[in-house]
Parts: structure tokens; sequence; C-alpha cells
């Protein structure tokens, strides 16, 4: 059931990725957005439009108002010149083409009016971007939206043991960091390149219609700019996918640290730490290097290659020119190289910006395999179709043959069977590794049985849905988690319906009110992260209040009364009395007093009951019970004729 996280991990970043199907299952979380999208590709339609037609209006402002001389008349098709050239039978003047009889005025008039055409032309190209990002940007928002809540409600479904297996820091690494290059993929980025896609097509075909061979030569160093940029997005793709890797590493490790800072400090190993995580910030320091310098070396291998173009498009049209021989029986004239300059400007910055943005995207596509990768785990506990809401528990427990394994081969149960009747309490004892804290994991279904059945009044949990069946069953484990939250919303976590005077009942049960009461706020004391400022014992009787207020009929307790003083002791035991009353109950405790009078004691070795039966008849046997009960509980052997300082847990009747 366990694995390797580290092993784990590597196979994630080195196996072969998908990245059609990726883009795919992005597309339909945009799919519910086509609205917005259509407006974006109308958008982008006109911003491309007017970039691609600023180029050939200013080659009109060339031949047909700056260098009017060059145009001589051919008749009425030319606008009544005389005596046209190739050149001004090739040119087409779209405002106001010019006649024999304009003045120096006429020419300034037609070449201002071009003039205000380019302007407002860059302008509606300019509002048509911001529009289309502006949508690109709010959809983009709401798909992140979309996928973080996804993620976030899939770490709820996975199971416990997934949790146990991967870092907290790289799962939250996927719901933060890769999330945020989603979004500056699917945003920015993404516009970039379909924009910049549409304006490469728009202008190339401009070229081949205005001049085919003249186009042709101008853009002889494609396929030399194809080859740079898919050589250097695929290693940059590569590079990005380790970069998410090692951010994940580094935030596991950073948590680790700051959870653990107490350990460290108290056993002076912050130099240790220190060191471990910059190894572990070196290794992602390392692999962004190597993804910036794929990244930054496409920029300028393109940049020189756009150089090199503008030199062959001047160099040929300059030439054609100058001999008045145009190329291959085309025309070449000034206007038209100037601007075919303009196309090949135009041609040369998209490509740029997608080989850039690509780098973007791959590292976007990277964070999405990642985030798609936990959404696609499949949850090793999941209800059966047919699975239904389980009845109001009486508290029959039943263990039948159980087998249970975290790794394959390794097994942690072998064949327990145990019966609990309902109002029992059986306590649970064992050394380290016995499977104690197995065998109370199975009964709310935390995990299933390899082999044999647990059942619950006859039922088989299998068959029920967890939810139902773990809404009836309470836990209060040796160090209890508390949120950042009010202490009335922590003791209400199990029962979100419950009112308050419920609550503060619950609160004086567990015999939490003394110290709750003496809080400067009270029960709207906000309670820090995991509970900070309350001691180990305080922490303990919340959780106690927690579990009385859900009022579960089966009660596990797990160390719930270890590593507190004796008289939070006496408080915690006191509570459990009552608590116990009338649940069936698992108890595993090291505690004399939560053992001795408990209905059935189970002693557990190497995964199988070795002995059961109550304490006296364990202790008359003087077997591993009493084994362990010397070795581990004399020092709590109260002196002979006095009274028990520690109230003692006894059962209930069924």
């Amino acid at each position: 059931m366990f694995g390797d996280p580290r092993r784990m991990f590597d196979q994630e970043v080195t196996r072969p990725k998908n990245v059609g199907e990726t883009l795919r299952r992005f597309a339909r979380y945009f799919r519910p957005y086509w609205p917005q999208y259509l407006v974006v590709g109308v958008m982008m339609l006109l911003a491309t439009w007017s970039q691609v037609t600023g180029p050939v209006l200013v080659g009109q402002a060339v031949d047909c108002y700056l260098t009017p001389g060059a145009r001589v008349s051919a008749g009425p098709s030319t606008g009544g010149l005389a005596n046209p050239s190739p050149a001004a039978k090739a040119a087409s003047c779209w405002y106001d083409p010019p006649s024999s009889n304009w003045t120096t005025a006429d020419y300034l008039t037609g070449l201002g009016g071009l003039v205000l055409r380019l302007g407002g032309l860059y302008l509606l190209g300019a509002a048509a971007t911001g529009l289309m990002f502006y949508l690109m940007t709010w959809s983009a928002q709401h798909v992140l939206r979309t996928l973080r809540t996804q993620v976030f409600d899939q770490i709820h479904r996975l199971s416990i043991g997934y949790h146990v297996e991967h870092e907290t820091g790289d799962t939250m690494s996927r719901v933060t960091n890769d999330a945020d290059t989603i979004q500056q993929g699917i945003s920015f980025a993404m516009v970039q390149v379909l924009s910049g896609s549409v304006l490469i097509v728009w202008v190339a075909f401009n070229m081949l219609r205005s001049n085919l061979p003249y186009a042709l030569i101008a853009l002889s160093n494609l396929p030399l700019m194809a080859i740079a940029t898919f050589w250097f997005s695929a290693q940059a793709r590569r590079a990005f996918r380790r970069t998410r890797r090692e951010m994940g590493s580094v935030n596991a490790e950073l948590q680790e640290s700051i959870s653990g800072v107490r350990e460290s400090q108290a056993f002076n190993r912050e130099d240790e730490n220190i060191a471990a995580f910059r190894e572990t910030n070196a290794a992602n320091r390392d692999a962004n290097i190597r993804a910036v310098a794929f990244t930054s070396a496409l920029a300028p291998t393109l940049e020189a290659l756009g150089y090199f173009a503008l030199m062959i498009v001047t160099v040929t049209g300059g030439l054609a020119l100058l001999r008045g021989q145009g190329l291959w029986g085309t025309t070449v004239s000034l206007g038209l190289m100037i601007t075919f300059i303009g196309y090949v400007q135009r041609f040369n910055q998209p490509v740029q910006q997608i080989a850039v943005m690509w780098t973007n995207i791959q590292s976007a596509i990277a964070g999405g395999e990642r985030i798609f990768g936990l959404l696609d785990v499949v949850p090793a506990i999941q209800d059966r179709p047919e699975a239904l809401e389980m009845p109001p528990i009486r508290g029959l427990v039943e263990l039948e043959g159980v087998w249970a394994e975290y790794k394959a081969g390794e097994s942690v149960l072998r064949g327990v069977d145990l019966r609990a009747e309902p109002g029992q309490v059986v306590a649970i004892v064992g050394p380290t590794g016995a499977g104690k804290t197995t065998i109370i994991n199975l009964i709310p279904r935390f995990y299933d049985v390899l082999q044999g059945a647990v059942r619950i009044d006859g039922i088989d949990v299998r068959d029920v849905t967890a939810a139902s069946l773990r809404r009836q069953i309470g836990v209060v484990l040796q160090d209890s988690f508390l949120f950042s939250d009010t202490i009335l919303e922590n003791i209400r976590f199990g029962r979100p319906e419950a009112k308050d005077e419920e609550v503060k009942a619950a609160a004086r049960l567990a015999h939490a009110d003394s110290f709750i009461d003496r809080l400067p706020e009270g029960y709207a004391t906000l309670l820090g992260e995991r509970g900070a400022g309350l001691s180990q014992g305080q922490r303990q009787l919340l959780a106690i209040a927690r579990a009385a207020l859900a009022d579960p009929r089966i009660l596990i307790l797990d160390e719930a009364t270890s590593s507190v003083d004796t008289r939070t002791e006496r408080l915690i035991q006191s509570a459990l009395e009552i608590l116990l009353h009338g649940r069936t109950s698992f108890v595993i405790a090291h505690r004399l007093s939560t053992i001795r009078h408990a209905d059935q004691v189970l002693v557990l070795q190497q995964g199988e009951i070795v002995e059961r039966g109550t304490h006296e008849s364990l202790m008359a046997q003087r077997g591993a019970y009493y084994e362990l009960y010397m070795s581990q509980f004399r020092r709590q052997v109260e002196p002979a004729g006095e009274a028990s300082p520690v109230p003692a847990i006894r059962p209930s009747p069924a």
C-alpha cells in the first residue's frame, strides 16, 4: 500500500508525457466560457488585421505619395497618369489615388489621410488587444478557481494512505505553485501564442500573394527558426518539469522544517536542517537555471535569424531596384520592399514571442500534468456503487479473519478475530508495531482489509458509505488536531449544526470549561496553528469535548491520556468515564487506569492476538500481558491499601 515517495517522484518526472492530452483537458475546462472566447477570437482577428494592414499602408504611402515621380501613366486604369512604370502598375492606392493634375497640397492631403487611417488602425488594434487580454484573463481566473477547488476536493477524497505516502509540501505545491504556472500560461502566454500564430499565417499569406518569389526568399530561413524553436522548447519542457518537482521538494522541506522547528532547536539540529534545505534549494536553483538557460538562448537565436531575414529582404529588394529587373518576372518597387520589411518584422516578432511564451506554456503544461496527475489518483477507499447509508449503530463490532498490510507482502495483521459487544470497553496493548493502530484504522474504514471482514452490527463496513459510517464513530488521538479557528468552532467541528449551548455543555462534560472561561475571549478565543497557545492537556480536553458533541456510538481513543501531567490526566479520565458510558470503545493506552477495568484486553504481538481477557485473568496467566504489564506499567502500580488518584474507566452495561 505504501511506496517510496522519492522513487514515485522520479517516475512522475521522467516518464513520457502526453502534451496533447493535457491541452485537451485544459480545453474542457475552458469550454463553459465559449462566448468569451468567441469575442476573444473576433478581437484577435481585428488586432491581427490591424498589424497586417499597417505595412501595406506604409508601402502605399511610399509608392503613391512620397515617390509619385516614379509612376507614369498607363491610362484610366492608373488614375489618369501617363506612361506607367512596372512599379506603378504593381502599386494599389486604397486612399484617393493621385492623378496627373495633383499639386503638392493634394499629395500632402492624401498622405495626411493615409496617416490618419494608419493611426486609427493602430488604435483599433490596441483596443482589440486590450479587450482580448482582459477576457482571456477573466476566463483563465475562473478556470483556475475550478482547478484549485477540484484539487482541494480531491485532497479530501484521497485515502489516509495517500497522505502518508506523499509529502504535504509537495501536495501544497500543486495547489499553489503549479496552479500559478498554469495561470501565467493560460492567460497571457496562451493569447500571445494564438494571436502570434494567426499573425504569422496572415502575414505569410499576404507576402505570398503580393510577390511569390520575393516571399519565398523572405521566408527562406523559416525552417531554421522552426528547428530552433522545437529543439529549445523540448529542452525547456523537460527542464520545467524538473523545476516543478524540485519546487515541490522545497515546499515539502520547508513545511517539515517549520512544523518541527521545536525539535530542531531542542536537539541542536538547526545547522543540519539548514544544510539539508540548502541542498534541496540548490537542486531547485539548478533546475531553474537550466530551464531559463534554454528559454534565454531561444530568444537571441530567433532574433538573429530574424535580422538575417531582414538582411535577405533588404539586399534582394535593393539589388532588384538597382538593376530594374525585378525578381523572376515580378516587379519590386520601393514601397513593396518597405512593405516586405514591415512584413518580415511583423513575422519575426510573433515567432520570437511564441518561442518565449511557448516555454511558459511548457511550464504550465508541466504544472497541469502534476495537477491532473493528482486529480487522476483513484482513492484507495471508495464507496461501492450499491453502498447504503449506515443505519443507527448499536455498537457490535466484529473482526473476522482480518489480514491487513501497508506494503505488498508485509502483513501487519494476521488472521485477527475479535468481538466487542455494545457498550464494552476494549483495551488493545502490545509493543510498537504490533498492529494496534491498524485495528482502530480498520473500524472507520481508513484502510481496507486484505482478507476477512470488519462488521458493525453485522454489516460489512465496505457495504455502506464511508461518510455515514464515520459520522457515528468518534476518534480522540494522542495529538488531536485543532484548527486556526475559535474554540467554539473547533468543538463544533464534528457537528456543525450544534447550537452554542450544546457546545458549552460538551465542554463542561469534558471539564474544558474551567480553562476556557479563564481565557480573555472565552469560547470566542481564536486559536493559533494546531492549537498553538494551549497545553497538550487542554488540546486533549477540547478533542474530548468535540467527540462528546458528535455523540458517536463507537469511540476510539489512541493514547488519549499520554503526554499529560497527573492533574490533567485526572480531568481527562473523569471526562472519558462520562464519554464512554454506553458506547462501544476501543482504547490504545499505556496508562494503567484505562486498562485495568476494561471489559476486554487484547494483547497483540507481530500482528496477532496472542492473549485476550480481563486484566485480572491475564495477570493470573502470567503470560505476554503479565510481562508487558510488569515491564511497562510497574511504576504506576498503586501502593497497597491506597485509593487510586485517577478515576478508573469502568465498563458500562451493554
